[in-house]
């Protein structure tokens, strides 16, 4: 089993910026964050694989948002620029072994975009 450990959601004033980080227990082959807002479906937010690395974000937060890794601490970052309101959700650390395997998540943690 992985462990994720998130940290870094809070409030934060449109346009405002916050960074969250993941920390997983062992080397993995990937990792990366999800977001869901109350009543909508779990999304894609960017992904890193740690060997090319080849990184990808979703649609919503392309040029905002900026994904990157440390593997001497097998730690994954998300820096959130430019936040909007829609940004608002419970963001999800997740992690996989291997390219075709199941993900783990972590426990999640709030961003809340608001004046």
């Amino acid at each position: 089993q992985v462990q994720l450990v998130e940290s870094g959601g809070g409030l934060v004033q449109p346009g405002g910026s916050l960074r969250l980080s993941c920390t997983a227990s062992e080397r993995t082959y990937g990792m990366g964050w999800f977001r869901q807002a109350p009543g909508k479906e779990r999304e894609f937010v960017a992904s890193i694989i740690w060997s090319n690395p080849y990184t990808y974000y979703g649609d919503p937060v392309k040029g905002r948002f900026t994904i990157s890794r440390d593997n001497a601490k097998k730690s994954v970052y998300l820096e959130m620029n430019s936040l909007k309101p829609e940004d608002t959700a419970v963001y999800y650390c997740a992690a996989r072994l291997g390219p075709s395997t199941n993900y783990y998540w972590g426990q999640g943690t709030q961003v809340t975009v608001s004046s």
